[in-house]
């Protein structure tokens, strides 16, 4: 059996008024579930012509002043992470 962790999907549509040619439809975060499963719900989205991008949820980081390992959302922004040092130079 595969290990539960939480999963994010990102969920584009091609849309070529836009710069990239992808415009952010929707952001689902699942509970903690599988690999499988999410692949799963993944293979549905792109079944019906969307691109989905999978993230894992939380990503383990170092804090730069303490040297302890903490968890963060993958989308937390670079000055508002411990992790940087432009969050400790503020």
């Amino acid at each position: 059996m595969s290990a539960l962790k939480e999963y994010t999907l990102e969920i584009y549509k091609v849309d070529r008024r836009i710069k990239g040619g992808y415009r952010q439809v929707e952001v689902i975060d699942f509970a903690p579930s599988t690999k499988d499963f999410i692949d799963s719900a993944a293979s549905d989205y792109m079944d019906n012509g969307y691109l989905v991008k999978v993230f894992e949820t939380y990503v383990t980081k170092t804090n730069l002043i303490g040297g302890k390992e903490f968890k963060e959302r993958y989308d937390t922004p670079s000055f508002c992470s411990p992790s940087s040092e432009s969050y400790w130079s503020m």
